[in-house]
């Protein structure tokens, strides 16, 4: 079967419609999963017995299910539930932002726990409250050692919409499959796809890498 090249560069428009929504869902979702998961990663590492239970109950509620159950729990079954009608699109960054959360909570539990006591004790001997001393000496060092699995789960996040196909999200993936139907060029529609992703990929980690080596702490 020989590779057309002029059903990718025709495809390229529409994927490229595609990736932009690919990124969205991903942007907003980490910034949702990311106030979740400091604030149950932080439950977890420093808060009462209660706080810290009921934040892993969460964390292994969100990991012990695959994210594809989570979407279509939101978007077919939450609405029997409760009477509101859920778009598409925001059952993804919904998800998004609960099962990355889920994620970035163990990352905010490991970095916290991370820095050496002797820093909290150096805040608090200079008259900084338990509250003071968290958000300006062990939260700043803990963002730097988060930087790294942060970028990792952005990635992971991105790659993740393809699994929204299941709820007619017009993310990349579905884009292709949509490509295909009107083409039958599934080798070269495929492939673009494929370069797509791998093209958001590698530049976000080149991006995550140097900032990685600006913040770096020992």
């Amino acid at each position: 079967m020989q590779f057309e090249w002029s059903a990718v560069w025709s495809a390229l428009p529409i994927l490229l419609e595609g990736a932009k929504l690919t990124l969205w869902i991903s942007i907003l979702g980490l910034c949702g999963g990311l106030i979740i998961g400091v604030i149950a990663g932080l439950a977890r590492a420093i808060g009462d017995w209660f706080s810290s239970h009921v934040a892993l109950v969460f964390i292994e509620l969100i990991r012990g299910t695959p994210i594809v159950v989570q979407v279509m729990f939101i978007y077919f079954a939450l609405p029997l539930m409760v009477p509101v009608r859920i778009e598409p699109v925001t059952a993804a960054v919904v998800t998004i932002m609960i099962n990355s959360g889920a994620y970035i909570a163990e990352i905010t539990r490991g970095a916290v726990q991370s820095i050496h006591s002797g820093f909290r004790e150096a805040g608090l001997a200079l008259g900084l409250s338990r509250r003071e001393t968290l958000r300006y000496v062990i939260m700043p060092l803990a963002l730097r050692r988060m930087l790294p699995p942060l970028g990792n789960q952005w990635i992971i996040s991105i790659k993740d919409t393809s699994l929204f196909i299941v709820i007619g999200v017009a993310e990349l993936t579905r884009q292709g499959q949509e490509i295909i139907a009107g083409n039958f060029r599934a080798m070269e529609t495929w492939t673009a796809v494929a370069v797509v992703y791998l093209v958001i990929t590698q530049a976000l980690s080149f991006v995550m890498r140097r900032l990685e080596k600006r913040m770096k702490i020992l």
